[in-house]
C-alpha cells in the first residue's frame, strides 16, 4: 500500500507587511550603489596620481580579493538556515554567538553611519566644486560650507528613509540610472579626447597616448591630504569604496529568499563595480597628466609639455590627477552629468548606509544584547519602522560631518570594515573546520582554507593601513565581547563555538580515558548527597570549596515516588539555575522512583562517565538519628558502607546548628554579616544569595544527608526550633517591611516572625570571610591521605586563609619523640604547611565515668524510642563485645572537646562502618560522640586506601 503524505500550504504572508525584494533590486543595486560611492567620481583620479597605474590596479586587485573570498564567505553562512534582520549582526552572532556578533555589530552598525558622514562630505565637496565654478559660496567655499550642507544632507536623507523601504527603492532605481549614464559619460569623453579645446589640455586631459600612460604607469607618492602619502596609506583611502558588499545583508529581513538573494546579487555586483574601476582606472591614466598649471602658455603646438617643471618652479598647478578632485568633470563628454553621477553615486551610498543601521541597532535592541540598545529596538507603523535607531543614527553621522575631512575619517571606516569583513570569514572557517551537524550550506563555492585566508588578509591590511586604528578597533570590540559576556544574555543559538566547545569536550574525555590514574594528578570528585540544593546551602557551600577551579562536584537528590519526565527535567533545571545563579560549578541530577538506598546507589553507580565520575561521597550528618526507626538508620549506615564498597571515599559533615534549612528558604530577608538587606536576585551576597526566588519552595520528600529522616519524616524534632515562618512576600510590591537586627536576633519582623543571628551564621559559615583561628585536623587512620587533604585545600580558600592547620596524630607510647619527628617529616614531604603537630597519648585510657554514661543514656533513648532493643537492632552482647572499640571513640570525644572547642573546623578520620562488625545504632552512636559538644563544623572523613597524596614532584 502506498501512503501520501499532503503538505501543508505556507501560511499566507501577514497584510499590511512591506513587499519582498528579489536578488536584483534587494541586493545587486544596493551593493553597486554602495560600491560606486565617492570614490568613483571624487577619488580615483588622486588615487592613480599617487600609486601610478599598476599599483592602483594592485590595490583594485587586493580588495577584489577580499572582497570576493568574504562574499563567499558571507554567501555560505547565509545560505545555512533562515537569515532575518540584522545583517552582519545577524550573521556572526548565528555562527560564532551572541559576544562576537553584538561586538561585531556595535562597531559595523558604528561604521555604516561614519561611512554615511564620508560619503555626505564627497557629495558636498563635488558641490562645493560646482558652486565655485559658478562664483558662489555659503560662507567660505571650504570646510564650513562642507558641514553646514552636510548636516542638511543628512537630515534629507534621514527622512527619505523613514518613508519607507519601497520608495527607498524606487529611489535607488533613479540614482543608479544617473551613476551609469554619469559612467559612460566618462568613457566616452577620455576616448574622444580634448579635440582642440586648449583650456582642458592646459588642465591636464590631454587625450589617449602611450607617453601619458607610461608616465603615470609608476607610483609617484608625494606629501597630500597634510600625509606623506604611500601605498598602504591611498588603500586606506580607496578600500572604503570596496566595503558594499553587505548592503544586501543589511536589508536581509526585507528579501524574498536571502539564502539565494545574497551570493548571486553581491557577486554579480563585485564583478561589474571591479571591472568598471579598473577601466576607469585605464581611461584616467592614459588620457590626463599629473600636473597641470591650467596656462595655456604650456602648450606648444596643441601639446602639454614641462608640465611637472613648471608647478615645480612656481607651485602653481592647480590641475591634473594629482591636484583636481574635478578630473572627471573635464574629461567627461558633458560634465554637468558627471556632476549628477556624483551626487547620486555619493547620496545613494550615503542613503543605503544610513537605511542599514537603525535596522541592525534595532535588531541589537530586540535581542537584549546590551541594555542601553533595547530602547532603539521599537518599532513604529505596519512596517516596524525603527524611528528611535534613525535619531540615533543622524546624531552619529552629523557628528562625522562636521569634522569635515574625508581622508581622515577613511582609515578608520577600513579598519571597522575589515575588522567585519575578517570575522565573517572566520565565521565560515570556524564553522566549516568544526562541522557541526547543522553546518549545511546551499552555496557550495567556498573554501575553508580560503576563508581562514581571507580572515588572516583582512587583520594585516588593518594593521598596514594604520595600526593605531586598528589596535583601537580591536580594543572597542574586545571590550564590547566583555560587555556581553559579563551580561550572560540568554542567547542560544546555535553557534559553531558551542558545537567546537562540546567536539573539543568529547575529544578531551576521549584522550582522558586513555591516560593512566596517578596520584599527582588526584583531584576530589564530590558526589554530594544534598537533596534539593536550595535546602541546603551550607553542604552545597562545603563541597565547592572542595572542587572550586580543581575537580568536578555532582549535586545529587534522590524522591522516593516517580516524578515523570516533564517534572523530573523542571525540578533538575531549577536546581541547575539555582546553583548557576550562585556561581557554583556543580552538575545536578534526581533519581527518582527509588526508595533511599537504592536511589543512592543508581546515583552512585550511574553519576559522570570514564574518568569524570565522583571518587568521593559527602553526606549531611543525620542529627535526628535517635528518634528515627530502626530502618531510618539502617539505611544510612548501608549508604556509608556502600561508599566504601564502590571504592568510593566518604565523608560526613555536621554543624552544630543541623544542614537542612528548607524551612527559611521562603521568608529571610538577609544580605552579608553585617546587616540586613534584601532578597532580590540570586546574585546578591550573604543569605540572599543562598536561596533562589520565592516560587521555588522546598520539596515535601526529604533525602539521604543531614538532619534528614529517610522514611521522608520531617526533622522538626532536631535539636534546634525554627519559628513557623510567614508566607514569602511579593518583592515586587511596594509593600515595606521592617528590618532589624542586634547581638543575638537578625530577622525580618513580619507578624512576629524572627529567626536568630547563629542561624543565619550557620547558612554562610562557607561564604563569608573566616577570623583568624585553626582548622584542627585528627588524622587518626591510614586512609591514603584524603583526611590530610581535605583540610589543606580548605586551608587555600581565600576565606579560610587565615585558618592554620593543626594537626593532632595518634601515639602509641611507646616513644613519643621519635613518633613525632617521623609524623613531621611525613608532612614534610607532603609538602602540607601546618602550624602545630600534637601527639595524643592515652587513647587507650579508660574515658570518664560521665562520657560513658552521656553514650549510654543516647543508646538508650533509641531502644527506647524503638520500643525494645530488638526492634532497634541493637543487643546488649553488641555493646559488650565492641565496649573496647566504643571506650576508644569516647577517648577521642574528649580529646577533640579538650583541644578543639575554639577551632574554626574539625576534620577527623571517620570509623569504617563494617556491616558485619557493628550494629547501624551503635555506629551512630560513636558519629555522635565524636562531633558533639564542640561549637563549630565537624567533618568526618575517611579515604578508601587509595594514596591521594605524593612524596615526590
Amino acid at each position: 500500500m502506498v501512503y501520501t503524505i499532503q503538505m501543508p500550504d505556507p501560511a499566507p504572508a501577514p497584510s499590511g507587511h512591506h513587499i519582498k525584494l528579489g536578488w536584483i533590486v534587494g541586493v545587486m543595486v544596493p551593493c553597486l550603489l554602495n560600491i560606486w560611492g565617492v570614490m568613483l567620481f571624487l577619488r580615483l583620479s588622486w588615487v592613480v596620481s599617487q600609486s601610478g597605474i599598476w599599483q592602483t590596479l594592485v590595490i583594485i586587485g587586493i580588495s577584489a580579493t577580499v572582497c570576493v573570498i568574504t562574499t563567499l564567505s558571507l554567501s555560505a553562512i547565509s545560505t545555512n538556515g533562515e537569515v532575518k534582520g540584522g545583517g552582519v549582526y545577524f550573521i556572526i552572532s548565528r555562527s560564532l554567538g551572541p559576544e562576537f556578533g553584538a561586538s561585531v555589530g556595535v562597531v559595523f552598525a558604528f561604521a555604516n553611519a561614519v561611512a554615511a558622514a564620508m560619503n555626505t562630505i564627497g557629495f558636498c565637496s563635488s558641490l562645493n566644486d560646482l558652486l565655485k565654478e559658478s562664483g558662489l559660496k555659503i560662507i567660505d567655499n571650504d570646510i564650513n560650507d562642507i558641514r553646514i550642507v552636510g548636516v542638511v544632507t543628512i537630515l534629507v536623507l534621514i527622512v527619505i528613509c523613514c518613508v519607507g523601504m519601497e520608495w527607498e527603492t524606487k529611489a535607488q532605481n533613479f540614482l543608479l540610472v544617473t551613476i551609469v549614464l554619469a559612467i559612460f559619460d566618462f568613457l566616452i569623453g577620455a576616448a574622444i579626447g580634448p579635440g582642440d579645446d586648449k583650456e582642458s589640455i592646459a588642465k591636464g586631459f590631454v587625450g589617449f597616448s602611450w607617453d601619458t600612460f607610461k608616465e603615470n604607469f609608476n607610483s609617484d607618492y608625494r606629501f597630500s591630504e597634510k600625509v606623506d602619502q604611500n601605498f598602504f596609506s591611498v588603500f586606506a583611502i580607496f578600500f572604503p569604496s570596496v566595503t558594499g558588499i553587505q548592503a544586501g545583508a543589511n536589508i536581509c529581513g526585507d528579501l524574498k529568499e536571502p539564502g539565494a538573494a545574497i551570493p548571486k546579487g553581491t557577486l554579480w555586483a563585485l564583478l561589474i563595480s571591479m571591472i568598471s574601476y579598473a577601466v576607469f582606472v585605464l581611461f584616467a591614466g592614459g588620457a590626463a597628466v599629473r600636473d597641470a598649471s591650467g596656462n595655456v602658455s604650456d602648450l606648444i603646438n596643441g601639446t602639454l609639455i614641462t608640465s611637472e617643471l613648471s608647478c615645480a618652479a612656481d607651485h602653481s598647478c592647480e590641475y591634473g590627477l594629482a591636484n583636481s578632485y574635478s578630473v572627471m568633470q573635464l574629461m567627461s563628454l558633458w560634465g554637468p552629468l558627471i556632476y549628477a553621477g556624483c551626487f547620486a553615486a555619493t547620496l545613494s551610498t550615503a542613503l543605503t548606509n544610513l537605511l542599514s543601521v537603525p535596522r541592525l541597532v534595532q535588531a541589537l535592541g530586540i535581542d537584549k544584547i546590551y541594555p542601553g540598545l533595547i530602547f532603539f529596538s521599537k518599532p513604529y507603523g505596519k512596517h516596524g519602522e525603527p524611528y528611535r535607531g534613525y535619531v540615533l543614527t543622524f546624531l552619529i553621522s552629523a557628528a562625522f560631518v562636521l569634522i569635515g575631512e574625508l581622508n581622515v575619517i577613511a582609515p578608520l571606516i577600513s579598519t571597522f570594515y575589515l575588522a567585519s569583513y575578517a570575522l565573517i570569514n572566520f565565521c565560515t572557517f570556524h564553522a566549516a573546520f568544526v562541522k557541526p551537524l547543522g553546518w549545511r550550506p546551499t552555496f557550495k563555492y567556498y573554501n575553508q582554507w580560503l576563508s581562514l585566508i581571507g580572515f588572516v588578509m583582512c587583520i594585516a591590511i588593518m594593521f598596514l593601513i594604520d595600526y593605531i586604528s586598528s589596535l583601537i578597533t580591536m580594543i572597542i570590540i574586545f571590550a564590547l565581547y566583555l560587555v556581553v559576556m559579563y551580561r550572560k544574555p540568554e542567547a542560544n543559538w546555535g553557534s559553531s563555538s558551542q558545537a567546537q566547545q562540546y567536539k573539543a569536550a568529547v575529544t578531551a574525555v576521549h584522550r582522558l580515558q586513555n591516560v593512566s590514574d596517578h596520584v599527582k594528578n588526584y583531584s576530589p570528585q564530590v558526589l554530594v548527597l544534598a537533596g534539593d540544593p536550595k535546602d541546603r546551602p551550607p553542604l552545597i557551600d562545603f563541597s565547592y570549596m572542595l572542587t572550586k577551579q580543581n575537580s568536578l562536584l555532582f549535586v545529587g537528590n534522590v524522591e522516593t515516588v516517580s516524578l515523570g519526565y516533564k517534572n523530573r527535567q523542571r525540578q533538575i533545571k531549577e536546581g541547575q539555575q539555582y546553583l548557576s545563579a550562585r556561581k557554583i560549578k556543580a552538575f545536578y541530577n534526581i533519581i527518582d522512583g527509588f526508595n533511599m538506598e537504592e536511589g543512592v546507589k543508581a546515583l552512585m553507580k550511574s553519576t559522570g562517565f570514564g574518568k569524570l565520575t565522583p571518587n568521593i561521597v559527602l553526606m549531611g550528618y543525620k542529627s535526628d538519628w535517635i528518634e528515627s526507626s530502626k530502618d531510618e538508620v539502617e539505611t544510612y549506615f548501608n549508604i556509608l558502607n556502600m561508599g566504601f564498597s564502590m571504592r568510593m571515599g566518604v565523608a560526613i559533615l555536621r554543624l552544630p546548628t543541623g544542614i537542612n534549612f528548607s524551612e527559611l528558604n521562603s521568608e529571610i530577608v538577609y544580605s552579608g554579616s553585617n546587616g540586613l538587606g534584601h532578597l532580590n536576585t540570586p546574585n546578591g551576597k550573604g543569605f540572599s544569595n543562598l536561596l533562589m526566588p520565592p516560587e521555588n519552595t522546598a520539596s515535601e520528600l526529604l533525602h539521604v544527608d543531614s538532619n534528614l529522616n529517610l522514611a521522608g519524616m520531617d526533622s522538626a524534632q532536631s535539636s534546634y526550633t525554627l519559628p513557623q515562618p510567614p508566607p514569602m512576600p511579593n518583592m515586587s510590591s511596594k509593600k515595606k517591611y521592617n528590618l532589624k537586627q542586634d547581638d543575638n536576633v537578625a530577622y525580618m519582623t513580619r507578624n512576629g516572625s524572627e529567626v536568630p543571628k547563629h542561624i543565619l551564621d550557620a547558612v554562610t559559615i562557607f561564604t563569608r570571610k573566616q577570623p583568624k583561628s585553626t582548622i584542627d585536623v585528627f588524622w587518626l587512620y591510614d586512609d591514603g591521605g584524603l583526611t590530610m587533604l581535605l583540610p589543606y585545600i580548605i586551608s587555600q580558600r581565600s576565606n579560610w586563609s587565615g585558618c592554620k592547620l593543626r594537626v593532632f596524630a595518634l601515639s602509641n607510647g611507646k616513644d613519643e619523640e621519635n613518633e613525632e619527628k617521623n609524623m613531621a617529616s611525613l608532612l614534610t614531604k607532603f609538602r602540607i604547611k601546618y602550624s602545630q603537630l600534637i601527639m595524643l597519648k592515652g587513647v587507650t585510657d579508660a574515658p570518664r565515668n560521665d562520657t560513658i554514661l552521656k553514650h549510654k543514656k543516647l543508646l538508650d533513648t533509641f531502644i527506647t524510642n524503638t520500643q525494645s532493643d530488638q526492634a532497634a537492632g541493637l543487643s546488649n552482647d553488641e555493646i559488650e563485645d565492641m565496649q573496647e572499640k566504643t571506650n576508644r571513640q569516647l577517648r577521642i570525644h574528649e580529646m577533640v572537646v579538650q583541644h578543639s572547642s575554639q577551632a574554626a573546623l574539625i576534620v577527623m578520620s571517620l570509623p569504617m562502618p563494617r556491616k558485619e562488625a557493628i550494629s547501624a545504632p551503635l555506629y551512630m552512636s560513636w558519629l555522635e560522640m565524636l562531633s558533639s559538644e564542640v561549637q563549630c563544623p565537624v567533618l568526618m572523613a575517611r579515604g578508601n586506601q587509595t594514596p591521594v597524596l605524593t612524596l615526590y614532584s
